[in-house]
Order: structure tokens, then sequence, then C-alpha cells
């Protein structure tokens, strides 16, 4: 369950190549559990038909013969009021300039003006048209007046040609979505930092030692932050994971890098959430050249990693905003006494302790089986569950002690 799940969203959709994608758009939405309106103009028709949306989408698709109908004094009124947000993707140049200046004659434009809600705009147009003076201005005009925009994407078009004018792909303007959504949500005002994944401590200039963190809780806490309304920077290793849209992103390799980053963007966060699997133990003294096997099996010398959460507890007095820590313990015995001697050492807020012992949750996997423990002695051991309700519930914490 997401931000998506039950909110009300108008999809425009205009006469572009692009418009195919706006179905599968709509089948994701519908899948999150958003009612989806389609609403297409004539141009639209021309690439796809409504009911390929109401196919995927369970729902009348509205056109422009609708708006003269026997609901037509109503129909925008009634549509735009209700919704939630209206997304246009794609946008073409000719929809954006329509509604720089409130031209209304069609269905969707006359919507748009109608609208009580947020209105969300995906552009699609053949290289150079975003950047032609008319539609620099007409983008300026929307965004003055609180339009907000997904892209474009820069690639490859339908004339061939390569420039600024893709559309988004359908999952990335979700990510927009969400975004949108979340903007007046608890966390609203607040800078969360994040971590995910694990850390990578160099043996030579080819090999590292690292963890079977895959990033996957991290990710989701991140986006849960976002949900809420705040403003997120994810410090990560390198993973194939996407980044949630809206986050900062910031790349690091071993535990010193991770512990410099999450200090910096400590500074003016109002709360650290560390699910990263930083390293325990680096290797001492590391070879500038890649090691030969023909020289024989090298004795590695290890030593103690920076302890990121230990030096954050040790900042406390300088990071002023800074009023809510989160650990994460992965551990294979003794769950909850290791994690409680982690909370206090750490002097952490709470700390959410898994079991990596289970094949069903910990590293690599969408589920988790976490225990919550709190400062003041409470444990809480959540039912079993997908990382990305364990991260929901994480963040319902964090903004209540928040607030």
């Amino acid at each position: 369950m997401t931000i998506i799940s039950g909110s009300h969203i108008l999809l425009g959709v205009t006469g572009s190549i692009a418009a195919y994608k706006a179905a599968d758009l709509a089948s994701r939405l519908t899948q999150q559990g958003a009612m989806v309106d389609v609403l297409l103009t004539t141009g639209a028709e021309k690439f796809v038909t409504p009911l390929t949306f109401q196919s995927v989408s369970g729902r009348k698709a509205y056109c422009d013969v609708d708006l003269w109908g026997g609901e037509a004094h109503i129909l925008h009124v009634g549509l735009g009021h209700k919704a939630d947000l209206l997304v246009i993707a794609p946008c073409t140049a000719n929809t954006l300039a329509k509604l720089a200046h409130g031209q209304a004659d069609n269905l969707l434009t006359i919507t748009a003006l109608a609208m009580n809600g947020l209105i969300l705009v995906a552009p699609a147009m053949d290289a150079g048209m975003y950047e032609h003076p008319a539609t620099c201005d007409n983008v300026r005009i929307l965004r003055e007046r609180g339009i907000l925009f997904a892209g474009p994407g820069e690639g490859r078009m339908a004339s061939g040609l390569t420039g600024k004018g893709r559309l988004l792909e359908p999952q990335e303007i979700v990510g927009h979505i969400r975004l949108a959504l979340g903007r007046t949500g608890a966390l609203a005002g607040k800078h969360l930092v994040v971590t995910a994944g694990g850390s990578q401590e160099p043996i030579d200039p080819v090999r590292f030692i690292s963890n079977r963190s895959s990033g996957k809780q991290g990710y989701a806490l991140a986006q849960a932050a976002l949900d809420a309304g705040a403003r997120v920077t994810l410090v990560t290793h390198p993973t194939a994971l996407q980044a949630p849209v809206g986050a900062r992103l910031v790349h690091v390799g071993n535990a010193q890098a991770m512990l410099d980053a999450v200090l910096d963007a400590c500074q003016q966060a109002d709360a650290l959430v560390m699910a990263a699997a930083v390293a325990d133990f680096c290797v001492k003294h590391v070879s500038p050249q890649k090691l030969k096997k023909r020289d024989g099996i090298p004795a590695l010398e290890l030593t103690a990693a920076p302890d990121v959460l230990g030096s954050v507890a040790q900042s406390r007095g300088s990071l002023k905003n800074l009023k809510v820590v989160v650990g994460f313990a992965a551990e294979s015995r003794d769950l909850v006494e290791n994690a409680a001697a982690k909370l206090a050492s750490k002097k952490l807020n709470f700390i959410a302790a898994n079991d990596i012992s289970a094949s069903d949750a910990g590293f690599a996997v969408d589920t988790n089986r976490i225990t919550l423990i709190y400062a003041d002695g409470r444990v809480v051991p959540l039912p079993f569950m997908g990382k990305d309700e364990v991260a929901q519930i994480i963040i319902e914490r964090v903004a209540a002690l928040l607030e």
C-alpha cells in the first residue's frame, strides 16, 4: 500500500507518439490502488483508443465528444473538483501553450481550468521544440503558477533526432506522482538523511571486502520519507536499484566515505535513519597495485572501520537540528540483547533489529522480520511484512518523534 492507494487521479493524454506509454502509466497507477480517470484529446485518439484505457483502469475514458453530451455542463467541474491530481502525460507543446494562456477548447484544458488540486505535466515533443523560446516562456509561466513538471528526458526521438523532449518512462512518472501527492505529508518541511546498502573496503585497486546488503530496505525508507513530504538525502553504495524520484543521491564506497557524507548531510538534517550495513572491519594496508596470484596468498591484516553511528553520537551536540537517530541491527543470534546494546551505545531513539538467519528476511529479499526497540525499553515485534511496509512504519515513528 503506497501513497497512491486510494487517490483519485486524472490522466490527461495528448496527441503524441508517446501516448502509448500513458496506457502503461494508467495500468501502474490502477495496480497501486488509484482511481484513474483518463481524458483523451482528439489528437491522442489518433494514437490510442479510449477502450485501451478503460481496459487497464476499469473506468470510463473521456473524450471531447463527452464535453457535449448529457453531462456537458458539469463534467469538467466534477472531474476537476474531485481529483487529487491531474497528470498530463504526454503533454505536447500545443497543450503547454494552451495551459499557459488559459485556452480551454477541449475537455482536458477546460478541466485543467476547473482543477482544484495539483497539476503535473510530463512534456513530450521533438528535439528543439522544448527549448524553443515560446515553449520556454510557457514553461516559466506554468512553473510560476505552481504547475509541477516531470521531465522531459533526453534521447532519441521518433523523428530520429536526439535531444531534450522525450517523455519520461512510466515508472519515473509514478515517482513524480508520489512526490506530488506527498507534498503536505507529516514530514513536510523536514530533512531526513537515509543510508542504504553495504560498504566496499578496498584490498587493492580491483578487489574489496563487502557484505550481502542489497540496499532494498534503505531505498524503501527513502521512498517512504518522500511520500511523507520530507526532503531526503540518500547516502548509498553503488547499486542497481532505481533511486526514488526526488531524493538527493550521494554515492559512497567505503566506511570512511559513508561517515564523511553522513556527517555532512546531518548538519541541517532533522533525522537520520541508518539502514546501511557498514563494514566493521577494513584492510589495514591497502595494496596500491593489483595483487597477483603468482605471488602467493596475501596475508590481510584487518583493522576497525570508522563507526558511523558512534561518530554521529559523539557529534550530536554540534548537530543542532538532528532530533531523531534510528539504527538497524542485523543479527543472527541474541537479536534483542545485541540490538539493545547497540541502541544504548549509539544513543539512538530506537533501533530496528532484523533476524538475518531467516531465509525470507534480511539481505537481498523483499520481506523482513523486524523488532523495534526503543530507548525507553519498549520492545515491539512487527509481523512478517514487505520492506516497503516496514519502511512506512519506521517513517511514521520518526514523524511522531519529530512532532
